[in-house]
């Protein structure tokens, strides 16, 4: 999900590869939900933000409580084997009492510190959530791992690592995750069979290890980005498909536009811009992924451009991109400064100011979203990343307030209550 993966996801999806059905596999049943999850990635390099994003720091906000599972990302997939990431912030760094879920500061000399130990802090005061390690590396490391010859002995790394706990040597931490998510970005033709045999293969060692193990993947935005790989075959083998239905369109472009826009948008001149949410749903959907299996990707970030022309309110307008994208909360900071537009059709805002836009989601585009997953009966929402939201997390609260109607008022509405209502008079703007 770094920089390079989501250009090159771009490239795909404009690239109009067709998907081809690969023979289907054999598998056991995979476990069901009952309700809409909320679940999001865990930045394990938050420790070096400044300021930090602490595992306390999401217990703090509330955020913790409403997830209803958190990837952490992430661990890595290396020469033939899984590996710690970073092995100061997992397992080296020591919090003191301020930083520590539970206020007990940890010692120097103790064997287990740094994330993972604070993990375990939080899945005893939460013993609910679910919590899942998400395995990133680069593709060929993947293409590798799958090969034949080398899939046993990659798993069995990957499960004695981190479902069994073998942190390392004298750290042993058993049950801590809860399941494994597979972002592989993105097999090759060649890699299709592969794909589907790897997954085979996790599912039937995780439900020897451990019936009740959450097999997950991530994918990008459109089936074809996979082509040869049997979504249908997938979808029986894994729990969750966590769709990566942002970046849309960043700073790759030339042109200002949606990051992640639920519905089609239409420009000036008539004609329809960019991905959104619901296409991507639907292309899985027909190649053959359940609706409840989906989980509709959430960015809690979002990009910018300047020198934009102001035809249009900036939107859909040529301007030199701001490279890298920006976190939720400094572009909320933004807000008091500029103008917040919204598009009627995909209900996605954007600030302008004249001169920067803006574009990113808020409490009102998730509320839209939380009612789509609810009417079509979809797994979720899958966020990236958590570290990004508000000090308050004010784009939490409102997934898990859209998610959950009739649990309560959410924190987010007091987040965006020094905005104009969306009324046609307000202050904010339709196109």
């Amino acid at each position: 999900m770094n920089y390079f993966c989501k250009v090159v996801a771009v490239f795909l999806v404009a690239s109009g590869l067709q998907a081809t059905a690969a023979p289907p596999a054999t598998v056991p049943l995979v476990s069901t939900q009952s309700h809409p999850v909320l679940t999001g990635y865990f930045p394990q390099w938050g420790l070096y933000n400044q300021p930090s994003y602490t595992v306390k720091e999401l217990l703090t906000t509330g955020g913790a409580s409403m997830l209803d599972q958190m990837n952490y990302a992430q661990a890595f997939v290396t020469n033939g084997r899984c590996s710690i990431a970073d092995p100061n912030a997992d397992l080296n760094y020591t919090f003191n009492a301020d930083q520590s879920v539970d206020g007990v500061a940890d010692q120097p000399d103790q064997p287990f510190r740094g994330n993972l130990h604070q993990l375990v802090k939080l899945k005893t005061k939460l013993p609910k959530l679910k919590l899942i390690i998400s395995l990133e590396g680069r593709a060929s490391d993947f293409a590798f791992d799958a090969q034949p010859e080398n899939r046993a002995g990659f798993i069995d790394s990957c499960l004695d690592i981190f479902l069994k706990g073998n942190f390392a040597s004298g750290v042993q931490a058993a049950g801590l995750f809860d399941g494994i998510d597979i972002d592989w970005e993105y097999p090759h033709p060649e890699d299709a069979a592969n794909y589907l045999a790897l997954l085979t293969e996790f599912r039937q060692k995780m439900d020897a290890l451990r019936p009740g193990l959450r097999l997950n993947i991530a994918v990008g935005p459109s089936p074809r980005m996979y082509p040869g790989v049997d979504m249908a075959a997938i979808s029986k083998i894994v729990d969750q498909v966590g769709l990566m239905t942002y970046d849309f369109n960043g700073p790759w472009s030339a042109t200002t536009g949606f990051i992640s826009p639920l519905r089609s948008s239409t420009a000036p001149d008539g004609s329809e811009q960019g991905g959104n949410v619901d296409h991507s749903v639907k292309a899985y959907v027909v190649a053959g992924v359940p609706m409840s299996k989906l989980l509709v990707g959430l960015p809690f970030y979002g990009y910018g451009w300047h020198q934009v022309l102001e035809d249009n309110n900036g939107l859909f307008q040529e301007g030199l991109a701001i490279r890298g994208d920006r976190p939720y909360r400094a572009i909320a900071d933004l807000i008091a400064q500029s103008t917040v537009y919204r598009d009627p059709d995909s209900q996605a805002p954007w600030l302008f100011d004249g001169d920067i836009f803006w574009t990113y989601e808020d409490a009102v585009s998730i509320q839209h979203k939380s009612d789509y997953i609810l009417q079509q009966h979809l797994g979720g929402f899958m966020v990236w990343e958590l570290g990004e939201d508000t000090s308050n997390a004010a784009l939490l609260h409102a997934a898990h307030s859209g998610l959950n109607p009739g649990f309560g008022s959410s924190p987010s509405a007091a987040a965006i209550s020094h905005l104009p209502s969306l009324s046609p008079d307000s202050g904010i703007k339709t196109r």
